[in-house]
């Protein structure tokens, strides 16, 4: 039920807002041919002066490829930055991939470009000692996941999980524990984890232990990338000339994401985003009963 209100809350506090526009065809009058200024949001960054201290470098080289005032919009949450959309406070937006499909859905963001990150994939691990060795093995049993929402720590999962035949809304139970879910695996206190791969790699790292103590059962495919989005309100062309420059320049652009949260674009690439990349969020959400909640797909 908790994971049912987190969206439905989400989802009407966005389609609450008034001037919603979820058709993809905007009237002359409401697209911008080229814009001199381009209010930048970040949906996980908090605050101005956190925005500043990550992502200053990246605004003021996204500036001079665009050859465009670009300034900051803080917001507090993904939430906060679908309505910016909506209103047209905004028209770039770097978020996740859950993320994306909720603006998605009721905004038709368009998905300019990708940050790639190597090995985002998901996987399930148990412990060795529990003799477990196949996801039909785990029906009935608790599985340790990140947070609601999460991309790689949940939805990702609950997808393998789904794939391999069970249901995710009754066939077992989740408990949602954060960084400590690996922990709680050695321990006894669940039977499988779901969550990121080099969250998994780092923790084996980190308690000196073999992946033959804590095998993984399966692993994902490579999971959808965080995106920056351009609004609707924006000329196509112009979105589409945007994306070829960013491209154009990203030797350039991407050192200066190298120290952005702790450094998780280190070792990224920009590639070209398209909707349909992000229908894999979109299995997991139905997965977990969210589907209705959806009503963005892939054009």
């Amino acid at each position: 039920m908790k994971r049912r209100k987190f969206i439905w809350y989400s989802l009407l506090a966005i389609a609450g807002c008034s001037g919603a526009n979820t058709t993809n065809n905007q009237t002359d009058n409401s697209v911008v041919s080229e814009p001199t200024t381009l209010r930048f949001a970040v949906t996980d960054v908090k605050g101005l002066e956190l925005l500043t201290q990550e992502y200053e470098e990246f605004r003021q080289k996204i500036a001079e490829i665009l050859n465009k005032e670009i300034v900051f919009f803080p917001v507090e949450t993904y939430t906060g930055a679908a309505i910016a959309l909506q209103e047209n406070q905004v028209e770039l937006v770097l978020t996740g991939p859950s993320e994306y499909v909720i603006i998605r859905s009721r905004t038709n963001a368009i998905p300019v470009i990708s940050i790639t990150r190597p090995n985002y994939y998901s996987v399930i691990a148990v412990s060795a000692d529990s003799g477990i060795q196949s996801l039909a093995e785990l029906k009935g049993k608790t599985i340790a996941m990140s947070a609601i929402g999460s991309t790689s720590g949940y939805l990702g999962p609950n997808n393998i999980l789904a794939k391999g035949g069970l249901d995710p809304k009754s066939d077992f139970e989740t408990k949602l524990l954060g960084d400590e879910g690996l922990s709680a695996l050695t321990k006894d206190e669940v039977d499988a984890w779901g969550g990121w791969f080099t969250d998994y790699t780092d923790f084996l790292d980190k308690e000196n232990l073999s992946e033959q103590e804590l095998p993984v059962l399966v692993k994902s495919q490579p999971l959808p990338n965080d995106v920056l989005v351009a609004s609707s309100h924006l000329n196509s062309q112009f979105i589409e000339a945007m994306r070829e420059n960013l491209l154009a320049n990203k030797e350039t652009l991407l050192p200066t994401l190298a120290k952005v949260d702790k450094g998780k674009y280190a070792q990224a690439t920009l590639i070209s985003a398209k909707d349909s990349d992000y229908d894999l969020i979109r299995e997991a959400y139905e997965a977990i009963g969210e589907g209705n909640f959806l009503q963005g797909r892939s054009q």
